[in-house]
C-alpha cells in the first residue's frame, strides 16, 4: 500500500493536496486545490492495487482503470460529480473529480438516530427520486454503466438540495456475457450488495444490483437500522424484520417498493429504476411536502372542489350548469 499523499504535496504540477478526506477498500480520496484554475476544490480519488495479483490481472486491472476513467469523463448529469482528469504515477491511478460540498446521507441517518427518530420518509422519498434520475442516466449509456457501490455515504446533499452520488470507484460498463470481475473492482460494500455481485455463483452483474443497492439503501435511511446482509438472508430469510417493523410510520406503499427491490433473485426485482420509482413514489417528480396556511372551508365535511380543469371539475361544473338552466326554465313557465 503506497504511503498517504502529504498536505501541500503537487501532482502532475497541478493538484496541490489539503488533506485526506476519504479512504476504502480500493483506495483513498483527497481533497486538493486545482493551481490551473484559481479557487477551484477538487476530489483525487487514488486507486490502489493488491501487490499480490498475478502480473496479467494487475496489469488488466490497470487498463481497466483507464477504459472507465475515460467513459466516466464522457458523462454529464446534475447528480454526478463531473469527472475532470485521470493519470498514472508509478504504481498508482488517479481520477479528478468536482469536490461536493455538504453532509452525507449515513451522517444525516446517524444525527437522527441519535435523535431517537428516522429521517422523514417525504425528504428520502425526493433524494430517492434524484439518485433514480442519476441511475437511469447511468443505466442508458452504451453500454450500461453499473454504480455497484450505493450506500448512504456515496449520497451527498449539496448546502442547496441537490443530491449527488458520488464515489465511482466501483463503477463497472457491462459487456455481453461478460462476468463482474470480482478481483479487480472489488464487491461493493455488504449490507448493500446483491448475492449475484459475490461472484461464483453463475449470475451477471446488471442494472438490478444497482436496485437491490438502492432498495437497501433506502431501508437503511428509512428505520436507521442496517439491512441484513444478504448471504445471510438467503440462509434465514426471517432475520431481516420489515420496514414497517422498525418504523411504524412508514407508509405501506414506500415499505412494499423496499422489499420489492431487496428480492434476493434478480429476476424476482424491478427490471429498471423507472419500475421502481414508478411504485415507490408514482411520478417523476420529487413528492412535495403540502402544508396548508389557510384551512379549506370544505376540510370539515371531508368534500373538495376538484382542481379546475380535471375532468370531474367539469363535470361538475357542468352539471351545476344544467341546474341552473332548468331552475330558470322552471321560473319561467
Amino acid at each position: 500500500m503506497p504511503a498517504a499523499l502529504k498536505t501541500g504535496e503537487v501532482l502532475r504540477g497541478r493538484y496541490r493536496i489539503r488533506e485526506r478526506i476519504g479512504q476504502g477498500g480500493m483506495g483513498s480520496i483527497y481533497l486538493a486545490d486545482d493551481l490551473r484554475l484559481e479557487g477551484r476544490r477538487c476530489a483525487l480519488k487514488e486507486v490502489e492495487y493488491d501487490r499480490a495479483l498475478p502480473t496479467k490481472i494487475l496489469k488488466e486491472a490497470r487498463h481497466q482503470f483507464l477504459r472507465e476513467a475515460t467513459v466516466l469523463a464522457r458523462l454529464d448529469h446534475p447528480n454526478l460529480p463531473k469527472v475532470s482528469d485521470y493519470f498514472s504515477i508509478g504504481q498508482c491511478d488517479y481520477l479528478v473529480m468536482d469536490y461536493i460540498p455538504g453532509k452525507d446521507l449515513r451522517t444525516m441517518m446517524l444525527d437522527a438516530r441519535q435523535r431517537n427518530t428516522c429521517l422523514a420518509e417525504a425528504d428520502v422519498l425526493g433524494w430517492a427520486n434524484q439518485l433514480a434520475d442519476a441511475l437511469t442516466y447511468l443505466h442508458k449509456q452504451d453500454p450500461p454503466l453499473v454504480h455497484r457501490d450505493i450506500k448512504p455515504s456515496n449520497l451527498k446533499i449539496t448546502p442547496n438540495g441537490l443530491l449527488k452520488l458520488v464515489d465511482f470507484g466501483l463503477v463497472k460498463a457491462l459487456a455481453p456475457d461478460e462476468m463482474t470481475v470480482t478481483v479487480i473492482q472489488g464487491r461493493g460494500t455488504a449490507l448493500y450488495t446483491p448475492l449475484e455481485q459475490y461472484g461464483g455463483d453463475g449470475l451477471h452483474t446488471d442494472v438490478r444490483s444497482d436496485i437491490y443497492a438502492l432498495g437497501a439503501t433506502l431501508y437503511h435511511l428509512l428505520t436507521s437500522s442496517p439491512p441484513v446482509d444478504a448471504r445471510q438472508r438467503f440462509l434465514r430469510p426471517e432475520m431481516m424484520p420489515s420496514p414497517r417493523r422498525l418504523n411504524p410510520a412508514l407508509s405501506s406503499r414506500t415499505e412494499r417498493a423496499i422489499l420489492w427491490a431487496m428480492e434476493l433473485h434478480p429476476d424476482q426485482r424491478p427490471d429498471s429504476i423507472e419500475s421502481l420509482r414508478e411504485v415507490l413514489i408514482g411520478t417523476r417528480e420529487p413528492l412535495p411536502r403540502i402544508t396548508r396556511l389557510t384551512p379549506s372551508p370544505y376540510a370539515q365535511s371531508g368534500w373538495q372542489v376538484p382542481p379546475i380543469g380535471t375532468p370531474e371539475s367539469v363535470l361538475l361544473w357542468s352539471s351545476a350548469g344544467l341546474l341552473v338552466l332548468s331552475l330558470v326554465a322552471l321560473l319561467i313557465r
